[in-house]
């Protein structure tokens, strides 16, 4: 599939990332913004659980009852007069889509941001047929442009990138002799792909969520680009994941509010669109023929697992505004379109263990991303249960598997304990010299890269505390023995403790 963005290990990857000093910066400075708004625009709601806990009742009714309001949906779009495919595959989907596009001789797409189109990998699909592709949204612009660039974030695909490389990018690509202002940039970029709304043939956009009991489509953007998308162009091709679906407007009110708040930390977005059907007679503008496709992907095994509850994910990005992990390594790391917590779940069911067998371990299991998640996600649990499933199907490395056998069976006898505790406790002063060991290989030369090892006096916990020589005065006892057995006081009526 097309969710891999990389062939580059996993560390090598990290390691790489982690000399980028100006992401990180500009990773940990977004964070802070946008969770500081995030927080904000929550707490003025006054009771932001509740809307929490109606996310969550939203989502789990859907995927409880998903085939039922898949078959509404359906209907409904074609009373509307548009086309729906279900697709089991990403292969499926892009072939439906190249089908229209041969169709239609289109030599001109234009396309809004979207994350179920980069998870297919729909652009190289598209420009495979003589067909050119303009992504719309500023962010994916800017990758696009820079030679398909990965997205980093994702709400803010080109977070990575500071004015002046975009600034350069633009210079060497589309010829832009401005400054590096912001409002400069955009101003040029408008103003150059504007003509393509004009000239498209068609039109693609994803879906955040789609309403069963009409029929129609919903687009949130901060910018106007998705309008112009659906707008301009005769035919109108949306693409969304399987589970992003709300039964009335009425719930679809909740989850924008939920998503907008969550996501950039207002109480709306620039645009909230509503698209039922092609144009009908009377419109003044929309497109002449809509199609909407609908992607399983792997999702229907996520539904019937116990990894169904990442299907309640609406794409907020929350938990990466939040995780230290995203923080210090950058969306790239995580060699998948989807970054962060969500990714490091995600990413593993959806493209396999082969490719993101790293990604649970990308985590701290601080519970932070738990915390923020606007519909409840316990995003730490489900990369819990992505490292037992890799260990029960023997992925993990054997030699972390023969380490972790080999403690266990020294853990579990207590003679063998003690005895490596004392030789160890021993052996240790003689091979640690200034917290390095002679020879450092696996896990201890990962860890020793950034911290030295605690430096032994030559004896263990044990020993030390059985041997201390410091009485206990007016017993004869020695405090540790003490500590140990006249602690607990068998007297419920009294309030001393006994020696």
């Amino acid at each position: 599939m097309s969710m891999k963005t990389s062939d580059v290990i996993f560390k090598q990857r990290i390691k790489d990332q982690m000399q980028d000093g100006f992401m990180r910066k500009s990773v940990a400075n977004a964070q802070e913004r946008m969770f500081t708004n995030r927080q904000l625009a929550a707490d003025k709601l006054g009771n932001w659980d509740e809307w929490r806990d109606n996310g969550m009742a939203i989502r789990n009714h859907v995927l409880d009852n998903l085939d039922y309001y898949l078959h509404q949906l359906s209907e409904n779009v074609q009373k509307t007069g548009g086309h729906v495919f279900f697709a089991q595959t990403a292969q499926e989907a892009t072939d439906y889509i190249e089908n229209i596009i041969k169709q239609k001789d289109a030599k001109k797409v234009v396309k809004s941001k979207s994350m179920v189109t980069e998870e297919i990998g729909l652009n190289a699909v598209i420009q495979r047929n003589n067909c050119e592709v303009i992504e719309t949204d500023l962010g994916e612009y800017i990758l696009q442009v820079d030679d398909c660039d990965p997205p980093s974030h994702i709400v803010v695909p080109a977070l990575h990138k500071n004015r002046e490389q975009i600034r350069g990018v633009f210079e060497d690509k589309i010829g832009y002799q401005g400054s590096s202002d912001p409002e400069e940039m955009t101003r040029f970029v408008r103003e150059h792909i504007r003509h393509d709304f004009v000239e498209a043939d068609i039109g693609i956009t994803g879906c955040n969520f789609a309403v069963a009991e009409s029929g129609s489509i919903s687009l949130v953007t901060n910018e106007g680009n998705a309008r112009l998308a659906t707008s301009l162009p005769k035919t109108h091709i949306a693409v969304m994941g399987m589970e992003r679906i709300v039964p009335t407007f009425e719930e679809l009110d909740i989850m924008v509010s939920l998503l907008c708040r969550s996501a950039v930390g207002l109480p709306l977005t620039g645009y909230v669109t509503a698209i039922t059907g092609p144009r009908e007679a009377n419109d003044m503008d929309g497109a002449e023929e809509f199609h909407l496709v609908i992607l399983d992907n792997g999702r229907s095994d996520i539904l019937a697992s116990e990894f169904k509850d990442i299907l309640r994910c609406i794409r907020c990005a929350a938990c990466v505004n939040t995780c230290p992990a995203y923080r210090h390594i950058g969306g790239q790391s995580y060699g998948s379109i989807y970054s962060g917590p969500i990714g490091a779940v995600l990413s593993p069911l959806l493209g396999g263990y082969d490719d993101f067998q790293d990604l649970p371990y990308a985590c701290s299991l601080c519970q932070a991303c738990n915390d923020v998640c606007p519909v409840k996600i316990p995003l730490s649990d489900l990369l819990l249960k992505h490292r037992e499933k890799m260990v029960i199907k023997k992925i993990t490395p054997l030699a972390e598997r023969l380490t972790v056998s080999a403690f266990n069976y020294l853990n579990s006898s207590p003679k063998l304990w003690n005895m490596s505790m004392k030789i160890g406790g021993k052996v240790a002063p003689k091979v640690i010299k200034n917290g390095k060991l002679p020879i450092n290989v696996g896990a201890v030369a990962e860890w020793t890269e950034a911290r030295d090892l605690p430096q032994p006096d030559g004896e263990s916990f044990r020993s030390w505390f059985a041997n201390r020589d410091t009485a206990d005065v007016g017993t004869g006892k020695k405090q540790g023995q003490a500590a140990v057995t006249g602690i607990v006081n068998p007297n419920p009526n009294s309030n001393k403790v006994e020696k």
